[in-house]
This record gives structure tokens, C-alpha cells and sequence, in this order.
């Protein structure tokens, strides 16, 4: 009985850790098969980004100037600007000179204004104080972007997903870079300047 008992217990026993490890195994294949699909849907966002529809003519249009004032209110601009891809609207808002960026359609895609160092997350602070050890720290864009406009935005030349980031400018002897933060103070690298 005794025996019967224990081979109870130990097929028992057995079967559970089977039972835990099939688990186990199941979970990790799961989450490999997940973040093969994160990977597969970041491709196809980026390979699906539309292309910056280009701006007829060299004025500013007159739908931006109606959008900026709604948005924004009665507030002097104090440079309006027709780019290749938006017309933008510097001005003052509580002391802190920004920019408005309007895509083709005449709708906001965000603003920039400039930031300090320590205005971006103090994890990043810390992961470029070591990884770019002697980098000065020239300048800090932040973009605000506007949710409500899945436009794409252009900075220092380059396309990136809209969404609100930090741009940190450093230098080193001759060279320059362009180091991206989210806001979660995630950094990558964004661009080689020179």
C-alpha cells in the first residue's frame, strides 16, 4: 500500500512538472512569437510612412495662417516660414519661442521649442553622460507633437514617427550627432551632423 501510495505521489509530482515546463515552454514561445510580430508590424508602419507631400509655391498659405490662430489663438507670429514639407509659424508663448509646423493640408503636426539638458529624462541624462563621455551638449529641441494629426515630421532632415522627443545635439573634435530621447528617456541614435 505503501508502495502504491508513493507511486501515486511520484507520478503525481511528475506529472505537475511536466505539466509546469510544457507551461513554460508555451509562454516563451508566445512571447517569441509576439515580439516577431511587434517587429513585422514596426516594418510594415515604416515601409507603409507616407511621403511628406511636397508644398506648392513659395508662400504660406493662407489656410495655415487660419489654423495657426485657431489653434493657438491671437498670438503674434513673429516669422512665418514656407519649407518643403510645411509652413511654420515661430512665436512667444510664456516666454519660450516655438514653432508651428503645418503639413500640406494646413493642419498642426506639432512644435519645437528649445529645452536644457536637464529637461529630458534623467535616465537619458545619465546613459548620454556615460555612452558619449566628452560630448558637449550644444543644444535640446523638444517636439510636441499633435496626436490628432498622423502626419509624420521632419527634423534635421530626417523622418521620424510622430511622437512627442527630445532631439540632443552633441559634439565631439569634428564630430556632430543628433541623439533622439522619448519620454520615457529611451535614447537612439538619430543622426551624424558631421
Amino acid at each position: 500500500m505503501k508502495k502504491l501510495l508513493m507511486f501515486s505521489m511520484a507520478t503525481l509530482f511528475l506529472t505537475t512538472a511536466i505539466d509546469a515546463q510544457t507551461r513554460e515552454a508555451s509562454i516563451k514561445r508566445d512571447i517569441a512569437s509576439l515580439n516577431r510580430k511587434e517587429e513585422i508590424i514596426k516594418k510594415e508602419k515604416k515601409n507603409d510612412r507616407k511621403a511628406l507631400r511636397k508644398l506648392e509655391g513659395k508662400e504660406v498659405s493662407y489656410q495655415a495662417k487660419q489654423a495657426f490662430e485657431t489653434d493657438f489663438g491671437n498670438m503674434p507670429v513673429t516669422r512665418w516660414r514656407r519649407t518643403i514639407n510645411f509652413d511654420e509659424a515661430t512665436f512667444t508663448k510664456g516666454g519660450q519661442t516655438m514653432t508651428a509646423f503645418y503639413d500640406a493640408d494646413a493642419k498642426l503636426v506639432g512644435t519645437t521649442s528649445h529645452k536644457t539638458f536637464s529637461d529630458i529624462p534623467s535616465n537619458a541624462q545619465k546613459f548620454i553622460n556615460t555612452k558619449y563621455k566628452g560630448y558637449s551638449k550644444t543644444a535640446v529641441v523638444f517636439f510636441d507633437d499633435n496626436e490628432a494629426n498622423e502626419t509624420d515630421m521632419m527634423m534635421y532632415g530626417n523622418q521620424f514617427n510622430d511622437a512627442d522627443n527630445y532631439f540632443v545635439e552633441l559634439k565631439k573634435d569634428n564630430n556632430e550627432i543628433i541623439v533622439e530621447v522619448n519620454m520615457s528617456g529611451d535614447v537612439s541614435f538619430f543622426k551624424l551632423l558631421k
